[in-house]
């Protein structure tokens, strides 16, 4: 299981779109503030490397700290069976006394840490890209409630993608094999 937090603002990721020849589209927001929630979010692969799924949970009250993270993944392995393998980075929360003695209290969970510096072995990390890069950019919401909402819908939807999933996999270096592309189906179907 991969583990990873990040920031959606209400001022918008501004990327590159369609706009009438001649005339340079013009994107304006109200956000006045640097209003954000937080969001904690995993990538598991079952056992047997069929099954991928992204849990993530949000929050209002700033960044997430070592005690929300430790609420997340107690909430979390409430859900997972059997032998876990939980990949971190080394943010100074995931490496916070508490959150390390309290996976130790649990003999099934076995805690790793990417090295310094290495978003690029993190498969989260392809999640946020895709949330904030794709799905959000140029958002244009006005409110917290709308963003939080629209933050969970794209995640629901991703969370049904296996193709998606998968492609946030491969992107890593990791050795992982994975069945062929076929095995996976839509979980909808």
């Amino acid at each position: 299981m991969y583990l990873d937090e990040a920031g959606f603002s209400l001022d918008p990721t501004v990327r590159r779109t369609w706009g009438l020849i001649g005339r340079t589209p013009m994107h304006t927001h109200a956000a006045k503030h640097f209003k954000k929630i937080t969001a904690i979010s995993a990538v598991t692969i079952s056992p047997q490397r069929r099954r991928l799924n992204l849990y993530m949970g949000l929050f209002r009250a700033g960044s997430a700290g070592q005690e929300d993270v430790l609420a997340f993944l107690n909430d979390l392995l409430r859900h997972l069976r059997g032998h876990v393998v939980l990949l971190l980075d080394r943010l100074s929360q995931h490496r916070s006394r508490l959150v390390r003695e309290a996976m130790a209290r649990r003999p099934r969970v076995c805690l790793e840490y990417f090295p310094p510096y290495a978003p690029e072995l993190n498969p989260v990390e392809q999640v946020w890209t895709h949330l904030k890069h794709h799905r959000l950019a140029n958002h244009g919401l006005l409110n917290l409630n709308d963003l939080e909402a629209q933050v969970t819908a794209h995640a629901r939807e991703l969370r049904t993608r296996q193709d998606l999933l998968r492609s946030c996999i491969e992107h890593t270096p990791h050795p992982i094999r994975l069945p062929p592309r076929g095995h996976y189906q839509r979980r909808d179907q």
